[in-house]
């Protein structure tokens, strides 16, 4: 049973729940060998019981383990501790897909294919590394709080569908592939199915197919049309659309065969939207018979995985007699949990024995043969025997083979073009950034290590990249006294987080270390933490944090000082889940032991943040407005809110002038209407010339203002 402050792996202080799933629990934890904030999954009990899923989660989650890309949530480490199996993560600020959806209700296509960009790239890191998904969906697409895009789960779902696990576990079978849906064969091309449909649900707010049972849904993947996203957002440029009908093919050799090729695709999209270059390839026209290669032709022997169970109370597998004949009258061929049917099994087998007794006869009589012909060595001779050498084999001991790599050309590239580049052939990247004006932001200045020079493959290279104008480069503020590193973030535009821990190693108040680490390229108003040491520890005197999260301020205040903490800042922020009044998040983890007087920072809501509407359309200045005004006379239009955001600020000629926005933070807003008049000059006559003078004409500047109230959303 997993508690808050417990410690796991002798390293690892469970300070929270963060999160609950079909199969584990998550929480975040701290590391105090590495002084880093981790996410460490726990099993649930009854999948911790079964031997069987627990191996084969293991050996999963250890091969996702060696996976280390930007795009995927790194796996830190694996274990075991009284019957508690875990997983230890990289922690990620930020919320699901699947959330970010709901909360938008859909996504522009241009944020669609840049989110799809970037989960492919982590598919296709892991596909490189023969690790397949299958179970790709929003809910395990993270989106970090800097609009970084990470997948996470990796191994998880191939351990869950080798066990009797039901949909509800699983995930969700809106996602499924129609092999998956059959307890087929999966590989790379499921994965590319699951993110056709996790694309579609980007672009239209919904899924393709739904249904009373996820057996009913399942059938609809397997036998139904995928509908056109166009037909729920017409908008959706033709590229796009056909990029997500090619994922979501229900033959697999007619989706794209790899994340590459749909990378390709998807990066074309961006910049020709509206042209229709995505070919769907025919596999009877294109290909005929493909060969697996041999990686593919081990899995399908080593498959396990059976047919998903979609329904608990089904017959076998999952599905009830009625569906079992209706499938028998399509022609589905019973099969074994090996993908094969009972008379393949059968025939592979007997293939095997035959190859197996033929290989040992041959081994037999060529042993003989040596023995035959090969001199026996006297007892004197340096060299050992036949007959020594089969009771003592001399073992050869194999020296790995060192691969080098021809350096590339990585100056002047883009950021993700470099570090694609020398990921490809094996090198380990890493990044610093500089503010260059001289330099587009984005773009490698130099490398570590010249192009052209042979290095050795999983060597380190470090880019110098520019960070102009996107953001500001984190300083190293460790060693430095709390106030006056706090002071200089601050300066620098980010937000300051504090953390105390006990380290001998530096004195009271002293910044040990920080997240993100100095040299990080970081947008202004992130967050950086700063771990501040309380020196040695003092007996006596420590006092428990309490819980004030959902208690009015006033009461958790006093909670707090009661608890002989003190109180720190408190910051007020819209909330849709407290009302007003009420604390929704504190800086210490209830629990946690704080030497006495030490301050609690506290964050109050102040209640649902309404959000407003403003379709309308801006008329002429009306006489009464604008007496001198005339048609056709240019005119400036500012609209600012009561919350002081510029909402339009133009100048036009032309009226009636329509304006609408959506998701504004404030109930109305003041129109203010600028024009010019320009006056005849005055005439006088020349007294000495007697002609008729007009003096120059005058320009005024004049404006009045409109109130336009919003409509709420």
């Amino acid at each position: 049973m997993v508690k808050i402050g417990m410690m796991i792996g002798n390293r690892y202080e469970i300070l929270e729940k963060i999160g609950t799933g079909g199969m584990s629990d998550v929480y975040r934890a701290k590391c105090h060998k590495l002084n880093r904030f981790v996410a460490i999954k726990v099993l649930k009990q009854e999948f911790a019981e079964n031997e069987n899923f627990v191996s084969k989660f293991i050996i999963e989650a250890q091969a996702a383990a060696g996976l280390m890309h930007p795009n995927i949530v790194n796996v830190y480490d694996v274990g075991e501790e009284n019957g508690i199996h875990y997983i230890v993560m990289e922690l990620i600020e930020g919320i699901t897909l699947k959330k970010y959806i709901e909360k938008k209700a859909r996504l522009s296509y241009k944020e669609a294919v840049s989110i799809a960009i970037q989960v492919s790239m982590g598919i296709e890191a892991a596909h490189n590394n023969h690790i397949i998904h299958r179970d790709i969906k929003p809910q395990n697409i993270i989106i970090s709080r800097d609009g970084k895009v990470k997948v996470t789960d990796f191994g998880i779902a191939k351990a869950a569908s080798s066990n009797t696990i039901s949909s509800n576990v699983m995930g969700s079978v809106h996602y499924t592939s129609p092999e998956q849906a059959r307890g087929g064969y999966s590989d790379e091309k499921s994965d590319v199915y699951s993110l056709g449909i996790t694309m579609f649900e980007m672009l239209t707010g919904r899924v393709p197919f739904n249904g009373e049972t996820t057996v009913a849904i399942a059938i609809k993947h397997i036998q139904e049309e995928l509908p056109y996203p166009s037909d729920f957002v017409p908008e959706i440029p033709i590229a796009v659309e056909s990029i997500v009908l090619k994922c979501c093919q229900k033959s697999p050799d007619r989706r794209y065969q790899n994340m590459g090729e749909l990378l390709k695709d998807l990066k074309q999209a961006l910049q020709t939207p509206d042209e229709d270059f995505v070919v769907i390839g025919n596999p009877d026209v294109d290909g005929g018979t493909r060969t697996m290669n041999e990686w593919e032709l081990s899995q399908v022997r080593a498959s396990d995985t059976g047919r998903i169970r979609l329904n608990a109370e089904g017959g076998q597998n999952g599905y009830d007699d009625a569906e079992r004949e209706d499938y028998a009258d399509e022609g589905y061929e019973e099969r074994t949990h090996e993908g094969m049917t009972k008379m393949e099994k059968i025939a592979a087998i007997v293939t095997v024995a035959v190859a197996v007794v033929i290989l040992i006869i041959i081994i037999v009589l060529s042993m003989q043969l040596m023995n035959h012909f090969l001199p026996q060595k006297s007892e004197g001779d340096e060299t050992i025997s036949s007959e020594t050498e089969k009771s003592s084999p001399i073992i050869k001991e194999e020296v790995p083979e060192v691969v080098y790599r021809e350096m590339p050309t990585v100056e002047g590239s883009d950021e993700k073009e470099a570090r694609s580049k020398l990921e490809e052939i094996g090198m380990v990247v890493s990044a610093n950034y500089v503010d260059s004006s001289e330099v587009p932001s984005g773009t490698v200045i130099k490398s570590s290590v010249e192009a052209g020079l042979m290095i050795k493959e999983g060597s380190k290279i470090t880019l110098t990249i520019s960070a102009y104008h996107e953001g500001v480069v984190v300083p190293t503020v460790t060693t430095q006294q709390y106030d006056e590193a706090t002071n200089r973030l601050s300066q620098m535009g980010f937000l300051v987080n504090r953390v105390d821990s006990e380290n001998t190693d530096y004195e009271e108040g002293v910044v040990y270390d920080q997240n993100p680490a100095g040299g990080t390229l970081l947008a202004k108003g992130s967050v950086v933490l700063l771990y501040v040491s309380t020196g040695k520890e003092k007996e006596g005197n420590k006092k428990k944090v309490p819980n004030v999260v959902g208690l009015e301020q006033s009461e958790g205040t006093l909670r707090i000082i009661e608890s002989g903490l003190g109180i720190g800042s408190t910051t007020k922020e819209f909330n849709n889940n407290f009302p007003e009044g009420v604390i929704f998040a504190q800086s210490y983890s209830e629990g946690l032991e704080l030497d006495e007087g030490t301050k609690i920072d506290v964050w109050v809501s102040l209640g649902v943040k309404n959000t407003y509407k403003c379709v309308t359309t801006i008329e002429a200045p009306s006489p009464a407005e604008a007496p001198d005004y005339r048609s056709g006379t240019q005119v400036g239009l500012k609209l600012v809110t009561d919350t002081g955001t510029v909402l339009l600020d133009t100048n036009t000629t032309s009226f009636p002038y329509p304006v609408s926005y959506d998701h504004v933070d404030a109930p109305g807003a003041i129109l203010t209407v600028t024009y010019t008049v320009t006056t005849a000059g005055e005439t006088s006559v020349d007294p000495v010339t007697g002609e008729t003078v007009v003096g120059e004409g005058k320009t005024e500047t004049k404006s009045f203002t409109r109130r336009i109230d919003f409509v709420k959303e």
